[in-house]
């Protein structure tokens, strides 16, 4: 397991994949998987069934996890942070 420098709450670009570009506050992290949701950032959907007669099915839009290798720090001004310089808040 590598050493996360990202934090949630923190905000990031996306440097690599469908969403390349994109930049987003981190809601949540996942340090055992190496992996973090990026809010706005890889949006999937769910369909899901009605669980009773009266109800209707619905559509649910959420966030799904992506590797922290594919996204970049950024810092309050929205230009990169390098390793070594973090700023604590």
């Amino acid at each position: 397991m590598i050493k996360n420098k990202i934090k949630k709450g923190d905000t990031v670009k996306v440097i690599a994949g469908k969403d390349k570009g994109k930049t987003g506050k981190v809601m949540q992290v996942f340090a055992e998987m190496n992996r973090l949701v990026v809010d706005g950032v890889n949006k999937s959907k769910r369909h899901l069934k009605p669980r009773r007669s009266d109800e209707k099915g619905q559509t649910v839009e959420f966030f799904m996890p992506i590797n922290a290798s594919n996204v970049m720090l950024l810092d309050e001004a929205g230009k990169q942070i390098r390793h070594n310089k973090r700023v604590k808040l």
